[in-house]
């Protein structure tokens, strides 16, 4: 794990280099500490269309960094302490130093999260000099280290905030998460399962995976593990792989974010040119890739019966591929749906998510 230097506080003075034209050279390995407290934006020297709502200029800073060799880096944030829980983002760009016009963005990253992250630069060139730009992410203050490496420290970058039409609603506190892993990466020691509530700084290991193998002494490439929510809530779940010694960076092999409470269960959606009390549910078809073929069973929880099977390919744009009509369930007293959704998507292995979603009631009960 990357630490701060003590001594520096939330009242630190402005950096110097806030400016581009003082913007500090980074050699590789070297752990350098900074905050984005007391920061300006030259608003001469970026350009907002060039990296579109995936930033936001703050309170951001410059770095330069000039490979020796050609290849693979990697961009380690860590030991983030923020006034809120959003975290740093991260502009990696070539270019000539406040010349918009002349930038090329090679990364863009928003963090939402004060885990310790690192961002893969694939293929930089040797002798090329490469900016980066450090901002708090929504008008957030962070402290934070920084360091360009040849190997990667912590999770690999993930996204956020989650669009809501990805988050599942469940009406369980049990949690079912599978994943697969490829062959590429049997070696693996393990998996590790990550959670976070939404409001929470960073992200916790609650379940460490080990690589199993079957009695031919193959690895186990397809695994499954429950969780209990520990309450109402948003909550990011990871499942990255362990690093063996010497091995890969880890890699991200699912994501998944569950809403769990009172507020998070999905709304009934009218119908267009509807009048009536809702009588459809939407399902949360967004999530999954475009174009993957999905295979949607609906069920009563109460007695496993099937109430809907459905084949389709998805097609995110289209939101009435997802609305469910439940009036009849309504009607006989359902109150609850299980759905299992298949996704065998165009590319990689499929997967399974198993829901647990409340139905709107009928307009005479509320």
């Amino acid at each position: 794990m990357l630490l701060l230097a003590a001594g520096i506080s939330a009242a630190s003075a402005q950096v110097a280099n806030d400016n581009i034209e003082n913007r500090r050279l980074l050699k590789l390995e070297e752990v350098v500490t900074s905050s984005t407290t007391g920061c300006t934006v030259q608003r001469d020297c970026v350009d907002q269309r060039l990296t579109g709502r995936c930033i936001e200029y703050h309170n951001d800073q410059w770095f330069e960094f000039t490979p020796a060799a050609s290849g693979r880096y990697f961009i380690n944030i860590g030991g983030q302490k923020c006034r809120d829980v959003r975290g740093v983002q991260l502009v990696v760009l070539t270019g000539q130093p406040c010349q918009p016009a002349t930038y090329r963005i090679l990364s863009c990253t928003s963090l939402g999260t004060q885990d310790d992250v690192f961002v893969t630069l694939d293929s930089l060139r040797a002798g090329q000099p490469y900016l980066l730009n450090v901002d708090g992410y929504l008008k957030d203050y962070c402290q934070f280290t920084l360091q360009v490496s040849a190997q990667a420290a912590g999770l690999p970058v993930s996204y956020f905030p989650p669009n809501p039409t990805r988050v599942l609603p469940t009406a369980s506190r049990t949690v079912e998460l599978s994943w697969t892993l490829p062959d590429s990466l049997a070696t693996a020691p393990a998996s590790r399962v990550m959670r976070r509530e939404v409001h929470q700084y960073r992200s916790t290991e609650v379940h460490l995976v080990p690589m199993r193998r079957d009695t031919y002494g193959q690895p186990v490439l397809t695994y499954t593990v429950t969780d209990t929510l520990p309450g109402p809530g948003i909550y990011d779940y990871q499942v990255v792989t362990a690093r063996a010694e010497a091995g890969p960076a880890p890699v991200r092999l699912r994501q998944w974010w569950y809403g769990y409470g009172p507020g998070a269960t999905l709304p009934g959606t009218a119908l267009p040119g509807a009048t009536a009390e809702p009588a459809v549910l939407e399902l949360p078809l967004a999530r999954y890739p475009a174009k993957s073929n999905l295979s949607v069973v609906i069920s009563n929880p109460s007695n496993g019966r099937v109430l809907l099977s459905r084949q389709l390919i998805n097609q995110p744009a289209n939101r009435r591929q997802g609305l469910v009509p439940v009036r009849k369930w309504q009607e006989a007293g359902i109150e609850k749906i299980a759905v299992e959704i298949t996704c065998h998507p165009l590319r990689g292995h499929f997967f399974t998510d198993k829901l647990l979603l409340v139905l709107p009631p009928q307009a005479s009960r509320r």
